[in-house]
């Protein structure tokens, strides 16, 4: 059975990762499991660019993100839907 840790990342989450990820934290960004991801990278059908490093593939955090739809970087670093009690947070 599937680990509910093992699931799609978070907003903050996809704001912290490093210049290009691995294939799995890819895959979870995108909500998919990692055998589907390869099989995408076989059929050349993977929805941004992969690059393949020895036997590894990275993908670059940029075009991840564009292919989720995320062009920019938040000026913010809290997940704004995350709910609070105190309505001063933040400010």
């Amino acid at each position: 059975m599937k680990d509910p840790a093992e699931g799609r990342l978070s907003f903050t989450e996809m704001f912290d990762l490093p210049v290009a990820v691995d294939l799995r934290t890819a895959a979870r960004a995108l909500g998919i499991g990692s055998t589907t991801a390869y099989r995408l990278i076989r059929e050349h059908e993977f929805p941004c660019p992969v690059l393949r490093i020895g036997r590894k593939y990275r993908i670059p955090t940029n075009e991840l993100m564009r292919a989720l739809g995320i062009e920019d970087r938040p000026l913010y670093s809290v997940d704004p839907e995350e709910d609070t009690d105190d309505p001063s947070v933040g400010f």
